[in-house]
């Protein structure tokens, strides 16, 4: 079969799909624990235990902590986002069709790799809930997340999230020490001018609607795994059948949690 894409053209797709997914795709993946470029259908987690420091006396031994070491795997899934660009229909349009098709299918797998991450960590979360479905969020529910957590051990160093489902998040400006900058100024607005995000008790807390409606999730960065077999990759093939460019992205990925003790759903009345 002829192809009559030029090389560059071919490479120009690709490069604006990368960037489109990497601007717009997801807002979960950076967020996780990431493996990349994964040899073969599965990759595995190491996840290590916790440790006792314990005394010894003077020209004795010291006392392994005997750390106990487990492993999760996750399989890798596939993806494809495709659309045919009709090569006589871009004569006739304003609009620049392959630029608006690279969007497209970046913000197809952006919010496929973000469904993956979620449905893992719902699936996966601790039995331990935050709140219930009668109310909206308080403050009383975000301390009680920020106790759960520091029971658990879990670390403050910045990678605690909190992902809220739009009207979640909106939900929270009702509680003054959130909405005012009195209390949340511009030190902890991380994406100030871009995505809605703030810092609040330790966590960053954002809004996106992969997160289901009722379902929020708290995390840390290091409790969800992201097995990535090959990242977004395009290709163009000209279909001579259909006098047409078949645009191609495809992701090969899969989630996993790998400690449910980061993990917690934190419910409110949006459902």
């Amino acid at each position: 079969m002829a192809n009559t894409i030029d090389t560059a053209f071919i490479r120009q797709f690709e490069t604006e799909v990368h960037l489109a997914y990497q601007r717009m795709g997801s807002k979960l993946r950076n967020t996780v624990r990431t493996v990349s470029n994964v040899n073969g259908s599965s990759v595995r987690f190491q996840k290590i235990g916790t440790g006792i420091a314990t005394t010894k006396s003077r020209n004795g031994q010291v006392t392994p902590m005997e750390l106990t070491h487990t492993t999760v795997d996750v399989t890798m899934q596939d993806f494809y986002a495709a659309e045919f660009i009709d090569k006589l229909d871009e004569l006739k349009t304003n609009i620049d069709e392959r630029q608006a098709v690279a969007q497209s299918a970046a913000a197809a797998l952006g919010r496929k790799t973000d469904e993956l991450l979620y449905t893992a960590m719902d699936a996966g979360a601790n039995s331990t809930q935050i709140h219930d479905t009668s109310s909206a969020l308080e403050k009383a529910d975000l301390l009680s997340l920020f106790e759960t957590m520091g029971a658990a051990n879990i670390p403050e160093d910045g990678g605690r999230y909190l992902a809220m489902n739009p009207k979640g998040y909106a939900d929270l400006f009702l509680i003054t020490e959130f909405a005012s900058s009195d209390f949340v100024g511009e030190q902890n607005l991380p994406f100030a001018g871009g995505m809605s995000m703030k810092e609040f008790l330790g966590f960053k807390i954002f809004s996106t609607n992969a997160i289901t409606a009722g379902k929020n999730i708290a995390y840390h960065t290091t409790s969800v795994g992201l097995g990535i077999g090959a990242d977004v990759t395009t290709e163009l093939n000209y279909v001579p059948e259909k006098v047409s460019h078949l645009a191609t992205s495809m992701m090969s990925m899969g989630a996993v949690v790998i400690d449910d003790n980061g993990i917690y759903e934190v419910l409110d009345n949006n459902s």
